[in-house]
């Protein structure tokens, strides 16, 4: 994209002025955030590290995940297969200061490993994220390759050019590098306001834009509550904001949150009972998913009481606004063996699978979840665990059976789902285009 605006083209001589990649970067990243591996071959360990190769003392060792190398002293990881070239990629951070903005530079790094040979090194930094002391965040990246599955497949030819606004609610704008280099600056309204180095499993970027700009996400990282702040800033969700007394209630006993997804329905429920949220001993229950069960069923015989003519009036007023959100996903289905995944087609679906499974997918109205999309998996027809996955960003926020409890079929399940989410986007993009003609 070419920059157009006067910030963007002074972003962009901004990033002209930054220097490379060192050296050094480079050679902490190549000891610090690659896993070293190994591989038995032909009856021979070989390490992919430091080319080392050697024969197993015993044959229970060749059954084991990881092994010492006897050269390098180095934890490797087995390989599951034996191939002739492996290759792994990671991403690190460099966080810098320039023209008064934080700049978070995020580079991608390959390790090419070979038997008997050193492994080989590239890097290539892929996008620079420009944050400004109001939270404002402007990003520029490489090209990516649009036909590809993988969202980040960049495109290393291309320069780094500025991205739109909008660039935020990509993927490639949240990935998350997994070290930052330690030898990095922050600006001094970042220390103000509560960042001391750590970031918790939150991106850099995602961690430095909330903390500028959001009252919230400050006050959780000053008073310690990082568990919080994560959930608040990895899962997207804005429920935080809806139950910031509950929150607040949480800080001042410094309870702990074990399951965020139940914690919150169990605050829904507690705001339809009309319940006082400053009442630590509704808010910091000791056995959260008793009592959340236990409001669910009062909730669920109060509302069997209501007359069954309303009940209906209600699941068809609901349904139209329903299949308006979520018709362009009707008829998807996944399906292997004598396992099957699909989307619920009627709030009379989300009645049934919350009465058969015991959980509050229609009590607390999921069906209303505008950025959200609800599927049903069933074991040979019956239904034994309910998904939410996030819409637009395809992340499964929750996948829950009997009582909330993991079916004995979760893994099956998560898999066949992850396996079939480019289905999903394929019907977004449908619905956008639609949008775009209209």
């Amino acid at each position: 994209m070419i920059p157009k605006t006067i910030i963007e083209k002074h972003i962009t001589s901004l990033s002209g002025t930054l220097a490379p990649v060192s050296k050094k970067m480079q050679v902490w990243a190549e000891k610090n955030i690659f896993i070293k591996w190994g591989v038995l071959s032909r009856g021979k360990f070989h390490c992919l590290d430091c080319a080392h190769s050697w024969k197993p003392d015993a044959k229970k060792a060749s059954c084991q995940k990881y092994i010492s190398c006897t050269a390098c002293r180095g934890k490797l990881k087995m390989q599951q297969c034996n191939q002739a070239h492996f290759r792994e990629i990671e991403y690190f951070a460099v966080l810098d200061i320039c023209g008064g903005f934080q700049v978070v530079r995020i580079i991608c790094s390959h390790k090419n490993m070979k038997k008997n040979f050193m492994p080989t090194y590239y890097h290539k930094e892929v996008m620079q994220h420009w944050i400004n002391e109001k939270g404002e965040v402007r990003t520029l990246s490489l090209g990516t390759n649009i036909f590809s599955q993988a969202y980040d497949a960049w495109k290393y030819y291309t320069p780094l050019e500025i991205r739109p606004k909008s660039f935020e609610s990509s993927p490639k704008y949240r990935i998350n590098p997994y070290k930052v280099y330690p030898c990095s600056k922050a600006i001094s309204v970042l220390k103000r306001n509560g960042f001391k180095g750590s970031f918790y499993g939150i991106a850099p970027q995602v961690l430095f834009t909330a903390l500028l700009k959001d009252s919230h996400a400050e006050t959780l990282l000053k008073t310690g509550q990082t568990d919080f702040l994560a959930h608040y800033l990895v899962s997207h969700t804005q429920r935080i904001r809806e139950n910031w007394q509950a929150v607040k209630t949480c800080i001042k006993n410094n309870y702990k949150v074990k399951d965020f997804s139940i914690w919150e329905d169990y605050i829904s429920l507690l705001r339809w009972f009309k319940k006082d949220l400053n009442n630590s001993d509704l808010v910091c229950p000791e056995n959260l998913e008793e009592v959340h069960d236990r409001l669910v069923e009062k909730k669920r015989i109060i509302q069997r009481r209501k007359h069954i003519k309303e009940l209906r009036q209600e699941i068809q007023q609901a349904q139209i606004a329903y299949e308006e959100q979520k018709r362009q996903f009707f008829g998807l289905e996944f399906n292997k063996e004598n396992l099957s995944i699909c989307v619920m087609e009627s709030v009379q679906d989300f009645l049934e699978q919350g009465d058969m499974l015991r959980h509050c997918v229609f009590a607390n109205e999921y069906y209303k979840k505008r950025n959200s999309l609800i599927l049903s998996a069933k074991f040979e027809n019956r239904p034994v665990e309910t998904i939410e996955v996030a819409l637009p960003s395809l992340e499964v926020l929750q996948c829950r059976g009997d009582k909330n409890k993991n079916s004995p079929h979760h893994k099956q399940i998560l898999k066949l789902l992850n396996q079939n989410l480019y289905q999903i986007k394929k019907r977004l993009k449908i619905k956008k285009e639609e949008r775009a003609e209209n």
